[in-house]
């Protein structure tokens, strides 16, 4: 019941338009389902290992510690302005060169960097995983549980997520479509930076 409970809190999470579907979406328009692929699995890495964290304690000190929170909210704000900004100046050397093409790996350490310096991410597991694990459970197994539960919905999510991008990629093949494309999406980045930056913890 602890898990169907978390399930259903942690789905309706997933499902909210945010950073993580912009981030997706625009990567599988863009650089294809490889790259987005590497995205979606290194925001799953992330989520496992706040739910560790959060399982075995250390992630209590973001709501136990100011100034620890701020560093992790400023290191967070700081690389999404900048990766929202490289997207928004980024000019193709030639009208027929696409928008900026990553792959696999760069899309696995953007996904994994933009959950990481997250501190709201790890705020919600602090707040929520101690509530749906037993008192006599072992914490770090169950935390990897329930954050697996976390996982195994924001796979399913991420892969109609990509499914569409890939119904819509005849139409955005065109370059001035990608290249707005990419502003949007920076745009939208640089916003989720400057509001965790301005966050209160």
């Amino acid at each position: 019941m602890d898990i169907l409970g978390f399930a259903a809190i942690v789905a309706l999470l997933t499902l909210t338009p945010g950073l993580d579907t912009a981030l997706i979406l625009r990567t599988s328009l863009i650089s294809g389902r490889r790259a987005a692929w590497g995205v979606v699995l290194g925001i799953q890495l992330g989520t496992l290992v706040w739910g560790l964290l959060t399982a075995v304690g250390l992630s209590a000190l973001l709501t136990a510690s100011q100034t620890a929170y701020d560093v992790l909210r400023w290191a967070g704000a700081a690389y999404l302005v900048w990766m929202g900004i490289r997207m928004l100046l980024h000019r193709p050397a030639a009208a027929e060169a696409p928008a900026e093409v990553v792959g696999f790996a760069v899309g696995l350490r953007r996904g994994l960097l933009t959950n990481l310096l997250n501190p709201k991410v790890g705020a919600f597991y602090v707040a929520m995983l101690p509530q749906f694990i037993p008192p006599d459970a072992p914490h770090a197994a169950m935390g990897l549980l329930l954050a697996g539960v976390h996982v195994a919905e924001g796979l399913v999510w991420s892969l109609a997520l990509i499914a569409f991008a890939a119904l819509l990629s005849d139409f955005l093949r065109g370059p001035r479509v990608r290249s707005l494309l990419d502003r949007v999406t920076g745009a939208v980045i640089i916003g989720f930076g400057l509001r965790l930056a301005l966050d209160q913890h």
